[in-house]
């Protein structure tokens, strides 16, 4: 299966984007952030026609999330983080997609540091760090996807010494996110490439997409079970008029054990 995660940035302001990049990706699962947009107004029908289901958790102005599913019908688990009944945020959803929990991710940005902003990511990020570790417990096929909206190392950005006071630069942030992937998540895009991983989010300003300052913030894990074939940053999607300042990262996988057994029958 293909997994895939785009912070849109404005759903319905980039909707032919959003057509036009399932078209010609098609993938089986897509997490979608920063809808902003109320789920009444969240384009369903068109996606619909353009072979994809979703489960949204819309909010106007700010946040939302979605899951697109082509083939298997979505069916929702979750449409809130558990862990605090206060929180009106709209940042996550969960649902099972043909045998597979997949789960849509918007983590709080956190800024500026410190204040409560922060203090809400590093909460939210617990709550986060105990609902993996429930699934991965669980032991079903399960990921992990979306805008975690921290940068796991300081290969992960062009210049981290201009970004040391950003919430996505902290070690609380960091280490919450090395605390989650120790639980044994698989982190897609490293996995593919171990060296020189790609960005996916460029800032609109100074010209940072031209020059390729960009910064890793876009996550897909997956749990035990999966093997990573193949996974990549489309980077076009960036380059274009009115972008999104994210590209889409997307992750091919296959069960491993149907892997091993595949390669078994063909050596025999």
């Amino acid at each position: 299966m293909i997994v895939a995660t785009w912070n849109v940035n404005n759903v319905l302001k980039r909707l032919d984007a959003l057509l036009d990049w399932l078209a010609r990706r098609q993938p089986d699962v897509v997490a979608l952030q920063e809808l902003k947009t109320p789920t009444e107004d969240f384009p369903e029908e068109a996606l619909r026609e353009a072979g994809y289901e979703s489960i949204v958790v819309g909010q106007k102005t700010w946040n939302g999330v979605a899951l697109l599913s082509r083939v298997h019908t979505p069916l929702p688990v979750l449409k809130a983080l558990p862990g605090d009944a206060k929180d009106r945020q709209s940042r996550y959803v969960e649902a099972a997609v043909n045998g597979v929990l997949v789960a849509a991710i918007y983590l709080p940005n956190g800024n500026p540091v410190p204040g409560p902003k922060f203090d809400y990511k590093l909460a939210w990020f617990e709550r986060m760090r105990q609902r993996a570790e429930a699934l991965w417990t669980a032991g079903h096929p399960t990921v992990l996807l979306g805008d975690w909206n921290v940068v796991p190392t300081d290969a992960d950005i062009y210049k981290p010494d201009t970004w040391r006071d950003n919430a996505l630069l902290q070690p609380e942030a960091r280490d919450a996110f090395a605390a989650l992937l120790k639980q044994g998540w698989t982190d897609a895009l490293k996995t593919a490439h171990p060296k020189d991983t790609p960005f996916t989010f460029w800032d609109y300003r100074r010209k940072r997409w031209e020059r390729n300052a960009g910064l890793r913030i876009d996550h897909i894990l997956v749990s035990g079970g999966f093997k990573v074939v193949a996974a990549g940053v489309d980077l076009e999607e960036r380059g274009k008029d009115s972008p999104s300042d994210h590209a889409p990262v997307w992750a091919e996988l296959v069960v491993a054990s149907w892997s091993a057994k595949k390669r078994s029958t063909r050596r025999a």
